[in-house]
């Protein structure tokens, strides 16, 4: 019996977060996918997030969802605080996939961290 102690966060038609659950999937790694769609956003994952990973690389200012903001709300985006707000509000603006093992938090594609999380 194994207990599940990676999460990985996303939406399930995103490229990274699809290469993120292969990638687990074949290294063996018995996983959880939190689906931002469905679930939202849980505001203690983003507390847990922004305390291991700096909020300029959780919000994804490259993306659809950033580039749809009003000029007010991006240029509003300027530390942990609002970058928190605008993430449980926008959960599309997060950087994906966020993978969480423990206190260690994963942003983006990066299967050379995870081999080094999951061994």
């Amino acid at each position: 019996m194994s207990k599940t102690s990676i999460t990985v966060y996303g939406i399930p038609n995103c490229d990274s977060v699809k290469k993120a659950r292969v990638w687990l999937t074949e290294q063996g790694v018995d996983h959880v996918f939190h689906d931002f769609k469905k679930q939202g956003v849980p505001p203690e994952a983003v507390d847990l997030w922004l305390k291991q990973v700096s909020w300029e690389v959780l919000v994804n200012r490259k993306g659809t969802t950033w580039r749809k903001l009003d000029p007010e709300v991006q240029a509003s985006v300027v530390d942990k605080a609002s970058a928190r707000a605008l993430m449980l509000e926008h959960a599309s603006v997060v950087k994906r996939p966020v993978v969480v093992k423990g206190q260690t938090v994963l942003v983006g594609v990066n299967p050379e961290a995870w081999a080094s999380v999951v061994s």
